[in-house]
């Protein structure tokens, strides 16, 4: 946006990407609470904003975005009732189940003690289970039997602590554990015209080789082509008519969406099946996805918010892109302390990368510092093949980072290749 545009960021802190590009821009940055709503319509309103972007789950399931369209600010992204689709896990499966019956694995909502022991022994007929919490948990809410959970008995024990604990909604989705491969469509939508990109691989377990608890993602790729090794033509059109239907259902039943619907799925032998939906970009797949659109954002953004997006408004590059995340040694594991680390983004895009800052902080030029207990930043290279793109990712790191921080060197290896 602001390579066409004076960009104004409202964020929770200093981010040094948005502080660096708003800068360069002639905008503005403003650091305050990005779920305050009136504060945020206030701001654009004062800046004069043409057009408003919300893009995290948090603002978006405090009605952010109902707050800007209120104060007649042109805005793109799902308002609190079209969001819902990501905040509350139980709809979500109720609307896949209306519209595309089968698609979902089998699953059971518990809002109680009680229900949690009938949901955990109905879904374990199918073997082991999964548990969600029903609202948002910032990606490391889930766990599952085998990875993170010893067995079924286990699951009761984590969902009953989700119910009795109030968090995340109260309440947990017991789902079918599924051992397939997983994929996601970041589709781009004005609520009614749906644009679809090229087909993310996630890898969301903390350690290489799959192994850890879960989190945000430790990185994604996208191949040229649009599909992956595992994923057929036949089955990203299927994944896509269900995004289409899910996005018309939205409509009809006046739920204002646009922006990005984030759609995940597994396929295998049995068929397609909804992992969940969220209501913008995932995260770092969007990284996947913005960093192959060739130009014209901005005006695709403008046309998302006043309904006039059409299929060619968003060309995208038949290229692989890679993203990996450095993160500080406790992410996911436990509090992080503070980590002090070095980047130089001058070398990083001498070799063919690029550096997104997330939860970080500038202490002095080339030096940062974690914030939170987020991923640090994502290092994104976009080539002619994925395996060129791992190439300057890792030469990046390895050459342009010091200090304390972690990273998956198996971005861009799919299940059963070789390193």
């Amino acid at each position: 946006m602001a390579e066409s545009c004076e960009l104004h960021a409202f964020m929770g802190h200093q981010n040094p990407t948005l502080c660096d590009v708003t800068r360069g821009s002639g905008g503005s940055a403003y650091v305050g609470n990005v779920c305050d709503g009136k504060a945020i319509a206030g701001y654009a309103v004062d800046h004069s904003i043409a057009l408003a972007v919300v893009s995290s789950d948090d603002p978006l399931a405090a009605g952010v975005v109902d707050h800007l369209l209120g104060a007649g600010v042109p805005t793109v992204g799902p308002t609190r009732s079209g969001a819902e689709i990501e905040w509350n896990k139980a709809f979500c499966r109720q609307v896949v189940d209306q519209i595309a019956p089968g698609s979902n694995p089998a699953y059971a909502v518990a809002r109680t003690p009680a229900e949690v022991e009938r949901a955990v022994a109905k879904v374990a007929e199918h073997g082991p289970v999964v548990v969600k919490p029903v609202g948002l948990a910032g990606g490391k809410g889930v766990r599952v039997v085998g990875p993170h959970l010893a067995d079924n008995d286990a699951a009761v024990e984590y969902a009953l602590e989700i119910v009795e604990s109030g968090r995340h909604g109260g309440a947990v989705s017991i789902e079918e554990r599924i051992s397939a491969p997983e994929f996601t469509i970041q589709a781009m939508t004005d609520g009614q015209i749906v644009v679809l990109p090229p087909a993310t691989y996630d890898y969301p377990y903390r350690f290489e080789g799959d192994t850890g608890p879960g989190t945000g993602g430790m990185g994604s790729c996208a191949l040229p082509g649009g599909l992956l090794p595992f994923l057929s033509r036949e089955s990203y059109d299927a994944a896509c008519g269900i995004v289409r239907d899910v996005i018309a259902y939205l409509a009809e039943t006046r739920r204002h969406f646009s922006g990005c619907l984030n759609a995940g799925f597994f396929a295998d032998a049995r068929g397609l099946r909804v992992i969940e939906f969220n209501a913008r970009f995932g995260d770092p797949e969007g990284i996947n996805i913005m960093s192959l659109v060739e130009r014209g954002w901005t005006d695709a953004l403008v046309a998302m918010a006043d309904g006039s997006l059409s299929d060619d408004m968003i060309p995208m590059a038949n290229r692989a892109s890679v993203v990996t995340y450095l993160v500080a040694p406790e992410y996911a594991l436990g509090i992080s302390a503070g980590h002090r680390f070095s980047i130089d983004v001058d070398q990083v895009r001498a070799h063919g990368a690029d550096v997104l800052f997330s939860a970080a902080v500038e202490r002095e030029p080339g030096s940062y510092q974690t914030v939170g207990t987020s991923r640090a930043v994502a290092i994104v290279a976009t080539e002619d093949t994925v395996e060129s793109a791992r190439s300057s990712v890792a030469g990046a790191i390895i050459n342009c980072v010091s200090g304390d921080l972690e990273w998956r060197s198996d971005i861009g290896i799919f299940p059963g290749e070789s390193p």
